[in-house]
């Protein structure tokens, strides 16, 4: 405690320095500390519920038909709990969408269903009330609801004696059981209400894989014991269900269906956690160019105290000591950097919670907290040792005898005294160069998404509206058919439509069913199964509603609809892949299942990216919205529907509100939900690499801003230690542009070998972000030219500011001047 007032009073008497070194210091220390603790918030911490290194999230692989990720059917929940040693507890659930009616106007509210054990299995009791019963869960017995925090309070004003009242759910009244607590998150899934499955064991078959699972390990049971156990289940599964629709059994036994668990937190943290490790490393590279910045300043800094220290080594200091006191002052300096860095990371992560980014989960367990506090801390440690080292190794042992010796004016003007300072500037450029060309190649990946034809045009002009009409509201499947055609005539006539059309989902939307795909002229020998492919039902017109170009044949027409003709479109790569060419699908006929009526295929449209412009587009299928003999039902019809309306005055309040009025209408009931546009989804399917762009893009202007100071600052000290030196030229006749061009030379001489350093470091860093590009190779050479040319342009504009300072100095006062 002792040496820290004369340390404080030394940088009290450089504020300029000190305050440069601090603000450099919280900029790296705080960017770092601020995307550990999204990396600690996201991926590091167990997830919010008891013992959650017991939770696994229960999927399947089925390589015979090309599936790595199938979720869970009805039949498989009841095996499962029935017959399982390694389950303590074991759910189903699925998210959705109700209708509540009687609190004010008609309102549809995200749902959750979820089978008994589901809640269970995550260990959270309900804050008031209780979990659901096996009884709750069983058909025929009463009603029963629970609800989320956010909803009870929006709707019932967090009233605790909401226990027992009555909501109504799709026309039916709902007994509330239950409260969860006001922090519980459901696996990430935003949600008002949770309501009982109920499957009906009486009438359930193999397949229906629509259901994710988790189940919670009883203790000692690794994941490799559950996966084995899960193995041992599905041969008993196989065997003790009836097969659906007449089909055949030997169709799932050639699937090879077979157990694949994970931990559930890969669940819930989905696709970002390369993200996130990417940009842990890149905000890194900021740090150690912060630190080679402040080594820089150190380094001019000590320099100055050479005769200080040399005169306390005559006087009997130690090389130790005084290179312990150099070392003490540095980590000084970068404890109080680490603060401010604190204080810089608390803003960030409070501006990333307003902005709330949808690729980020689990965005409310990311904080400041004493994890991130002693990251903080040794980051700012291992930053005081990083920039303190060298000028402790440089003028802490026998340079100071030189020191000593070297009191002359000549001395000052060597070369080997700009060594180290000029090799920091090099390590700086080639790590900013690895930073630019990180966040090149992410804006080339933007550039080649932006340019791929999604299958959809000007998404922006395209309102989108989801409606739901229960069994409970209308039972009959011609008659919600015709419902949904009314709504459709009322709301084409909204002025500015113009177009307008429905489907169970629009494109991109995730509503969507995936079934095996028969074709009447395709043999299937013993062992192989037909293709899984995705089916979507569709009005007339909504192709040309969306803009999805029709490649060859018609589009259905509502006669077919109303009088469920056995008719269907199908995707241009389906039609390619069991036909050849779209024009040689035309008269095909396929179905879904072996009792199923073949459907003809009167038309083929182009593909469609419904999984993300970055994902391959899948093959669909396109049915009309009310279909006789389909998955072995006599009629069906889509009980929830997208509208989509084309038109000039979409997302404005005033058309929307002219939408709701179509809508009520034709049913007062009829609640509207996920009302966006279709650019919404668009923007959404891009979110992972908008994020890392937006991240990269800012580390990497970080980063060449610190590589520009640093090559300024180098090219302004050599300046003021070459003032007599110039003084002398130009006392000789030397040209101002001449001597301005000798310090740019030397300032673009560093920036080359920086780069050229920077370019075979970073060819072999950008292969660790390969997964994060779309068609664009980690070395690609556009990238490489193009920021190498801005960094050495840049380069050029720091090194001409000193310059220029030096050929106007006055040569008498030059040549005055130390």
């Amino acid at each position: 405690m002792a040496v820290a007032p004369p340390i404080l009073r030394r940088f009290t008497r450089a504020p300029g320095f000190t305050a440069i070194a601090l603000v450099t210091l919280a900029v790296g220390i705080g960017a770092n500390t601020a995307v550990f603790s999204v990396l600690n918030g996201v991926l590091i911490k167990p997830l919010p519920y008891p013992d959650a290194d017991e939770l696994v999230a229960v999927w399947h692989t089925a390589p015979g038909v090309g599936i790595t990720d199938a979720p869970n059917s009805p039949t498989m929940y009841f095996t499962y709990r029935e017959e399982s040693r390694s389950f303590l507890d074991f759910g189903l659930w699925s998210a959705g969408a109700v209708t509540v009616t009687g609190l004010a106007e008609p309102e549809q509210v995200r749902s959750l269903r979820v089978t008994d054990g589901t809640l269970q299995a995550l260990g959270v009791p309900p804050a008031l009330g209780r979990w659901f019963s096996r009884e709750d869960d069983t058909p025929g017995s009463p009603d029963t609801v629970m609800l989320m925090p956010g909803y009870w309070q929006r709707r019932f004003g967090a009233d605790r004696a909401v226990i027992g009242r009555t909501l109504t759910i799709d026309s039916r009244p709902h007994t509330i059981v239950g409260v969860m607590p006001d922090r519980f998150d459901f696996l990430g899934v935003d949600t008002d209400v949770i309501l009982p499955q109920r499957f009906d064991r009486d009438r359930l078959f193999l397949g229906n894989f629509s259901f994710r699972g988790v189940a919670r390990l009883k203790p000692g049971v690794s994941l490799q014991q559950a996966n084995a156990d899960v193995g041992r289940m599905l041969a008993v599964w196989i065997d003790a269900w009836p097969v659906p629709f007449g089909g055949d059994r030997t169709l799932f036994e050639n699937a090879h269906i077979a157990p694949a668990l994970r931990p559930l937190k890969q669940d819930v943290v989905g696709n970002v956690t390369d993200v996130l490790w990417v940009l842990m490393g890149t905000i890194g590279v900021v740090l150690l160019i912060a630190c080679a910045n402040v080594a820089n300043l150190m380094l001019v800094r000590v320099e100055g105290r050479q005769q200080e220290l040399a005169t306390r080594a005559a006087l009997g200091a130690g090389k130790w000591r005084i290179a312990g006191q150099l070392l003490q002052e540095s980590l000084l300096l970068a404890i109080a950097g680490g603060i401010a860095g604190v204080g810089v990371a608390y803003g960030a992560l409070q501006l990333l919670k307003a902005i709330g980014p949808e690729t980020l989960p689990r965005l409310r367990d990311i904080a400041i907290d004493p994890s991130v506090l002693g990251f903080a801390l040794a980051a700012s440690l291992l930053s005081g040792v990083i920039f303190g080292a060298i000028p402790v190794l440089k003028y802490g042992g026998p340079q100071l005898v030189s020191a000593l010796r070297g009191a002359s004016r000549t001395s000052s003007h060597s070369r080997q005294r700009h060594r180290a300072r000029n090799l920091l500037v090099i390590v700086q450029v080639a790590l900013a160069l690895v930073l630019l060309v990180a966040s090149g190649l992410m804006i080339r990946t933007f550039q080649t998404l932006r340019n791929v034809q999604p299958g959809f045009s000007r998404p922006e002009s395209l309102q989108m509206l989801r409606v739901s009409v229960p069994e409970s509201m209308e039972a009959d499947e011609e008659r919600v058919a015709r419902m949904y055609s009314e709504i459709l005539e009322k709301l084409a006539a909204v002025p500015g439509v113009e177009a307008a059309a429905f489907a169970s989902s629009a494109p991109l939307e995730s509503f969507n069913s995936n079934d095996l795909i028969y074709a009447e002229d395709k043999v299937y020998v013993s062992g192989q199964l037909p293709p899984v492919r995705r089916i979507k039902f569709v009005s007339p017109g909504f192709f040309r509603a969306v803009g999805t170009p029709l490649v060859a044949g018609r589009d259905i027409a509502w006669s077919e609809v109303f009088d469920a003709r056995p008719v269907s479109l199908i995707s241009e790569n389906l039609a390619r892949e069991m036909w050849g060419s779209p024009e040689s699908a035309l008269g095909k006929r396929i179905r879904v299942a072996p009792v199923d009526a073949w459907r003809e295929i009167v038309g083929v449209v182009g593909d469609v990216y419904d999984n993300g412009v970055d994902q391959p587009a899948p093959a669909l299928i396109y049915p009309p919205v009310l279909v006789s003999k389909f998955w072995g039902n006599p009629r069906i019809v889509s009980r929830s529907v997208t509208f989509v309306l084309r038109g000039s005055r979409t997302n404005t309040d005033a058309f929307l509100a002219q939408v709701r009025q179509g809508v009520w209408s034709v049913n007062a009931n009829l609640p509207l939900f996920l009302v966006r546009t279709l650019r919404d989804l668009y923007e959404q399917s891009m979110a992972r690499t908008t994020f890392a762009l937006v991240m990269l893009s800012i580390a990497g202007g970080m980063a060449l801003l610190l590589g520009l100071v640093g090559i300024y600052g180098v090219i302004s000290y050599a300046v003021s230690q070459r003032t007599r030196e110039i003084g002398i030229r130009m006392a000789l006749g030397v040209e101002h542009g001449k001597l301005s061009r000798m310090f740019v030379r030397d300032g673009v001489v560093l920036a080359a070998t920086g780069i050229g350093v920077g370019i075979a470091v970073a060819a072999g860093l950008t292969r660790l972000m390969a997964s994060l590009l779309f068609h664009v190779s980690p070395l690609d050479g556009v990238t490489y030219a193009g920021v190498s040319a801005v960094l050495a342009t840049a380069a050029v504009l720091a090194s001409y500011l000193p310059a220029r300072r030096a050929a106007s100095l006055d040569p008498v006062e030059a040549l005055r001047a130390e």
